[in-house]
């Protein structure tokens, strides 16, 4: 499944984005415009597909804290200037929607706060009130799969009959909770496409990071978020992946560079060979950025390419000269995996344009609100948000 279109609305600056997807997709802008609530977003509608995006938003603070601040409607007068921007009673319900479309499939969903509170020490916890699956990349009511209204959910069979109503808490996703094969497979596939996606941010390689110490070593075609299996997720690019692709990723960031992995008695050490120096050097004595760079390889190389693999500020504290090899290996991922990546610098957002076919989406900041720079509403791609 190839997402075309990302939706969210009342998130953070994200008033209201509507947002094409390719294969690669390069999100850029200035400092505060957005892309990291747009990062965000992204990790939320992923930990829908575990039951976790009630528990994410209360990390962040709860809905209140996550929810767009601003005016429901930003006027004429107050873009003109002629009047200031001001608070104003609230017209619609409270809600933060999020959604995709795909060539495939299509989800949506819409937390809100509950409409009578209860005498209970939760009464801020989000509820979902509307969650929809549906076949395409727009909502249609003749393309629904699967359809919740508060508690209840209803599946769409193959025959186009609704089944009657399930009943599951107003906490719960009805990725997580609706698991019948025969009735609903198409939920389960969409539950299962999501779980796939892959999100790397901000590795740490300070001296007690996770990338440095050995330890016990299985095969592992996925590199962990926090990057602690990288020996052996290296070691299993060699034995059943691209090797030829993992060799020419090192020597063209370092030239005459190799990485080694050696096992004793289980445990995995990462030894990288610099050409010049007599001995090679442990996971210990690599800089900063020498370690992020075979991070992202690891990551990047994968065996075992996900639906999305989506990347925030990978050029951080890496070279200059190691952007270009970067933009390299993204590219050529972009040839298994979707690929959506955040950035800032200018040298890997040209070195990334100039190697493949990229589609770069510039954020723009309108009165507190996260646009795309460039895109009215009449260029939007086609998107509808299931009603409460």
């Amino acid at each position: 499944m190839v997402l075309v279109t990302l939706a969210v609305e009342n998130y953070r600056s994200l008033r209201h984005l509507v947002m094409p997807l390719q294969q690669l997709t390069l999100v850029t802008g200035a400092n505060g415009t957005g892309k990291s609530s747009l990062y965000r977003a992204l990790r939320l509608l992923a930990d829908a597909s575990r039951n976790g995006a009630i528990a994410a938003l209360a990390r962040e603070g709860g809905l209140p804290s996550t929810l767009w601040a601003g005016p429901e409607v930003i006027g004429r007068a107050v873009r003109a200037g002629q009047h200031p921007v001001q608070g104003t009673a609230r017209r619609k319900p409270v809600g933060l929607r999020l959604g995709f479309g795909g060539d495939e499939y299509g989800y949506a969903m819409d937390l809100g706060l509950p409409v009578v509170p209860m005498e209970t020490a939760f009464d801020l916890d989000p509820e979902i009130k509307r969650e929809s699956i549906w076949g395409g990349p727009a909502l249609r009511p003749a393309t629904l799969i699967a359809d919740r209204h508060n508690e209840v959910v209803r599946t769409r069979g193959e025959a186009g009959d609704w089944s009657t109503g399930q009943r599951i808490a107003l906490s719960d996703s009805i990725l997580s909770e609706v698991s019948d094969p025969l009735r609903a497979p198409e939920v389960l596939l969409v539950r299962e496409r999501i779980r796939s996606w892959r999100f790397y941010d901000q590795f740490r390689t300070d001296p007690q990071a996770p990338a440095r110490a050995s330890r016990i070593g299985t095969r592992t075609p996925v590199l962990a978020h926090d990057g602690a299996d990288l020996p052996a997720a290296l070691q299993t690019i060699r034995e059943t992946g691209d090797t030829t692709g993992l060799d020419a990723a090192v020597d063209h960031a370092f030239p005459g560079s190799r990485v080694e992995i050696d096992v004793l008695d289980g445990r995995f050490e990462l030894r990288f060979r610099q050409h010049g120096l007599l001995r090679p050097l442990d996971a210990a004595e690599l800089s900063d950025g020498t370690l992020r760079y075979l991070l992202l390889t690891a990551a990047l190389l994968t065996p075992r390419p996900p639906e999305l693999l989506v990347l925030n500020e990978p050029e951080t504290s890496l070279h200059p000269d190691l952007l270009p090899p970067l933009a390299e290996l993204i590219n050529t991922a972009a040839t298994r995996t979707q690929l959506i990546v955040v950035s800032h610098s200018t040298r890997l957002i040209q070195a990334l344009q100039a190697g493949g076919s990229t589609s770069t989406v510039v954020l723009a900041k309108d009165f507190g609100e996260t646009v795309i720079q460039g895109q009215g509403r009449l260029d939007e791609p086609a998107w509808h948000w299931p009603k409460r």
